[in-house]
């Protein structure tokens, strides 16, 4: 889910021909780091950890958030990048600001000159267009399709020359400069086999049994070896120092490699942090907290350990699944807003704080999330209602849908004594997830709805997720999302009709199905055009009162953000630069002591 008012700058003639010249690098802020690595220490390892396996090596197919190489690569190689300190968008891959024009619809990019790819091969705009053309192609099922337009009418991207590429947006956007800093694949590589045969040739590309080799980045890091179930390793890109220096003018990263422990489960990852063998976690319990606390108090773990940084940008949701043609009347209740709004006061959110975060969280209700306050303090003054935990405001709403009388083991049933029940899974593994859904089940029974709950794999249940069709194969799901901007808070591919994570309705045609999902669509837009600040926020206030009238997702909670690391590294963020949305350091600055 991706999302300023922006200086405007003169650049350089556009008739200017490529050059394979070094411009000024990008030079990371000294201001970005509480350590800096004045003695320019070099090599070593950084040691994170994943919950599954991974699907693919491809960034086109790839829909999890933890994909190589889009774990770091993609965030490391933008156009622009956002400063911590301020939020301001600074050119990054870009030469300099972007000219815009044509009211602020337009915006020419010089690219900075003399980067390379991981395999040594130039970097220029064609590698952008390939990508582009890439992305907007629906036969090849990117999850960043959306991102390429604007209320159905795509954003175009024509290449100049060499270096310079214009961005035509069909309508303003708040958040153009963060659409515009999507990661550039190679064309080489990527553009041979689209023109050769389209999608499907594409598709087939660095799929898990790929050599490592051949797998080629613009960014930070390149994938270096991968063994499922166990680890799988980044290598630094050795070019990308090229053009990315410290403030002493050093090459970044200062690091060799940058490996992930893959893990079955949240209390596994624990174990490892705690035995030394990880340089990160990241805790959402207090007794997560308690435990590394008390490991670092007894002298077992050199570590530092920051608790309740911020909220997180994330939240938990179950959704429903609207398109059900083979079971008629599991399809009318769920697109039946009185079920829905029994569900959320279901959901008891104070305890699944209390039981499965420890009580480090906050409860929500809106797709906007917490640490985005306020974007979310606007809605609440509008009046978004929240429709909390109470069972028995739950029971008169399910009994207006005619489930009044409970059978002999305490489930309602309809006039013909069939059980109100449904299925609902989660991804194995993740242990907070698991808890949550335990939590609705359990409260669920009380007013006499059964819930199926099953943990199951990863990847199959983001294939469920993502299944268009009148007859998608769930019934509800529980899982997550992250990211999404400051600037606007809500998912260009969650909330608009027709995009791939609107979850709870996802026919074949992506129409709406309700007067509130239309209205939403067009609040969505109307706010991602919306300059003004102000302005925008009370766009978005009417958004989330639509939202949480409609309840078409039920939102639970989001956990707290902690920060914790192994002393053995150095280069994190200042303390008043670390939230979630930005994290605790940049990886680039990262130093093992």
């Amino acid at each position: 889910m991706k999302k300023v008012p922006f200086k405007k700058a003169l650049i350089l003639a556009l008739a200017m021909t490529a050059t394979t010249s070094m411009a000024a690098p990008f030079v990371y802020p000294a201001a970005w780091t509480a350590e800096q690595n004045t003695a320019n220490k070099r090599g070593g390892e950084f040691r994170n950890y994943a919950l599954s396996d991974f699907k693919t090596f491809n960034p086109f197919t790839s829909a999890e958030a933890t994909s190589i190489p889009g774990t770091e690569a993609d965030t490391s190689a933008t156009l622009f990048t956002q400063d911590p300190r301020n939020n301001e968008f600074i050119p990054k891959m870009a030469a300099g600001p972007a000219v815009v024009s044509n009211n602020n619809k337009r915006f020419v990019v010089k690219i900075r000159p003399g980067m390379k790819f991981s395999d040594g091969q130039p970097i220029t705009a064609d590698d952008w267009i390939t990508t582009w053309k890439i992305h907007t192609d629906d036969k090849v099922g990117s999850n960043s399709y959306d991102t390429f337009f604007i209320n159905d009418k795509p954003i175009t991207i024509k290449k100049i020359d060499d270096l310079t590429l214009q961005f035509d947006f069909p309508s303003q956007s708040s958040t153009a400069l963060s659409i515009m800093s999507f990661a550039p694949w190679p064309d080489h590589v990527f553009g041979k086999a689209y023109k050769a045969g389209g999608a499907e040739a594409v598709k087939k590309l660095w799929g898990l049994g790929t050599n490592p080799s051949e797998i080629v980045s613009a960014g930070m890091w390149v994938l270096d070896s991968y063994k499922a179930g166990e680890r799988a390793v980044l290598k630094a890109n050795k070019y990308y120092g090229d053009w990315n220096k410290d403030s002493k003018g050093n090459p970044v990263p200062y690091l060799n490699t940058y490996s992930f422990k893959i893990v079955p489960d949240l209390n596994a990852g624990l174990a490892s942090y705690l035995a030394g063998q990880l340089d990160t976690f990241a805790p959402s319990k207090a007794d997560d907290l308690a435990q590394i606390k008390k490991s670092i108090d007894a002298g077992n773990l050199k570590a530092f350990l920051k608790a309740n940084v911020s909220p997180n940008s994330t939240s938990s949701w179950i959704t429903f699944n609207w398109n059900k043609s083979a079971d008629p009347a599991k399809q009318a209740l769920f697109r039946d807003v009185r079920f829905r709004r029994a569900m959320s006061h279901i959901a008891n959110r104070d305890a699944m704080i209390k039981l499965a975060l420890g009580g480090l969280g906050s409860e929500v209700y809106f797709s906007v999330y917490p640490i985005f306050k306020d974007q979310t303090d606007a809605g609440i003054k509008a009046g978004a209602p929240e429709y909390k935990y109470d069972l028995a405001q739950a029971s008169k709403l399910l009994a207006q849908i005619g489930y009044k009388k409970k059978n002999a083991d305490g489930y309602l049933v309809d006039s013909k004594g069939k059980v109100l029940e449904f299925n609902l899974a989660t991804n194995a593994g993740n242990t907070v997830r698991e808890q949550l859904g335990q939590v609705f089940r359990d409260e669920a029974k009380k007013v006499g709805v059964k819930v199926n709950f099953t943990p199951i794999d990863f990847n199959a249940l983001v294939g469920q997720l993502t299944a268009k069709g009148e007859n998608r194969p769930f019934d509800a799901i529980l899982l997550g999302l992250s990211g999404g901007t400051n600037i606007w808070p809500f998912g260009v591919n969650v909330v608009p009709c027709g995009t791939n994570l609107h979850s709870y309705n996802n026919p074949t045609d992506g129409k709406c199905l309700t007067s509130q999902e239309q209205l939403m669509t067009k609040e969505y837009y109307q706010g991602d055009a919306e300059l003004n600040t102000a302005k925008r926020l009370a766009i978005g206030a009417q958004l989330m009162k639509n939202e949480g009238e409609l309840q078409p997702v039920i939102y639970l909670v989001g956990t707290n953000y902690h920060v914790t690391y192994n002393t053995r590294v150095g280069g994190q963020y200042t303390p008043e630069m670390m939230d979630a949305y930005y994290g605790a350091r940049d990886i680039g600055l990262t130093f093992i002591k």
